[in-house]
């Protein structure tokens, strides 16, 4: 009988051994089992110096690695305001694995009100991966969240929405290339997951910036770029806080979270409709600077030939209308006066027939 008792209690001990979760170190600061930790990242550029926000929330088991980042674009502020509301809703007592959150990446654009670019240097963060430790924030931001938190994951988020002139309708999105086919097929899974009626593809096979020698430029092409299976949230307008957009940031990941395995949801998922599938987009720009008049706000069914908009001189003398080039849902639409020459005006996207559903 006491043999059996100390068999019990050492197959009891080996359990816990096995599913328990160990420290989680970052920056070399412990987060221990079942916590979270808020860090304060210094970027450090002489005068021009500034800090990352991120949150690490370290579970109860031991499990993957997911990496998170909010405000790439510090003027998109559904993302940046969902990731606040996941510091609570995250429950590390409850989680497997760890879950690495950039709460607000580009924080010169945020704290500047600058739509796109840092007002320090003029750089877009999401042009700049996987960035420099010598070169200047944005660069030495991109490259603390390539080394940092991209190359520890196993999974990996970035979440934006409809910047200042953008009236964008909510998707989610994955990264897809041939040669990963299974790479692929995680991101199409976690995209889906993700709650959102519509998905979004992007299709890399033969873009540059796959290639070894080439700079990705995006965040999460840094991540599908090194084999992590690779997700965006795009939910959220004109760099507003609409609160059915912020909520749904928050849902999104907390449905992620559950798919992925590290928490499991509080109540059931709504959705019980697949998405739809976009794996083709038609952009139309601007051929001047000048005023736009738009007609149209994103989420609109177009059909070809449709008027979405025009664009006059500053007297009012109409200089190009634009006309929908394809039928398609209006994915995006600048709503905003101010138009450059060059810019996208109008993106279109036409819904596949996804068979694999």
């Amino acid at each position: 009988m006491k043999n059996k008792i100390i068999l019990f209690f050492c197959a009891m001990f080996m359990s816990g051994f096995a599913i328990a979760q160990s420290s989680y170190f970052f920056q070399n600061e412990e987060v221990k089992a079942g916590t979270k930790k808020h860090f304060l990242v210094p970027i450090v550029t002489g005068k021009d110096s500034t800090f990352i926000p991120v949150s690490v929330f370290n579970g109860v088991r031991n499990g993957e690695t997911l990496g998170i980042t909010a405000g790439v674009h510090g003027y998109e502020y559904a993302p940046i305001m969902g990731a606040q509301k996941l510091i609570r809703s995250i429950n590390p007592q409850k989680l497997m694995g760890v879950v690495i959150l950039v709460q607000l990446a580009g924080l010169d654009s945020f704290l500047g009100r600058s739509p796109y670019v840092s007002p320090v240097d003029k750089k877009n963060l999401n042009r700049s991966f996987p960035g420099s430790k010598n070169g200047s924030n944005t660069d030495k931001v991109a490259n603390f969240i390539t080394e940092q938190i991209i190359s520890k994951s196993n999974y990996f988020l970035d979440m934006h929405s409809g910047d200042a002139p953008e009236d964008l309708m909510r998707y989610g999105a994955y990264y897809s290339n041939s040669s990963l086919p299974e790479i692929s097929a995680k991101g199409k899974e976690m995209a889906y997951a993700l709650g959102f009626d519509h998905v979004v593809v992007f299709n890399t096979d033969g873009k540059a910036y796959m290639k070894k020698a080439e700079s990705s430029l995006y965040c999460t092409a840094e991540a599908f770029k090194r084999g992590i299976p690779s997700v965006d949230i795009e939910c959220g307008r004109l760099g507003i806080v609409e609160q059915a957009a912020v909520d749904k940031v928050e849902t999104s990941v907390l449905n992620l979270l559950d798919y992925l395995k590290f928490l499991p949801l509080s109540q059931p998922k709504t959705q019980t409709v697949k998405p739809s599938l976009i794996s083709n987009r038609i952009y139309t720009s601007s051929k001047f600077d000048g005023i736009f008049y738009p007609a149209k706000k994103a989420g609109d069914q177009v059909t070809k030939g449709m008027k979405l908009g025009h664009i006059t001189d500053y007297f009012g003398n109409i200089l190009q209308t634009i006309y929908a080039e394809a039928d398609g849902l209006l994915l995006l639409i600048i709503t905003t006066p101010p138009i450059n020459k060059g810019e996208d005006v109008t993106v279109i996207a036409k819904i596949d027939q996804d068979l694999s559903k």
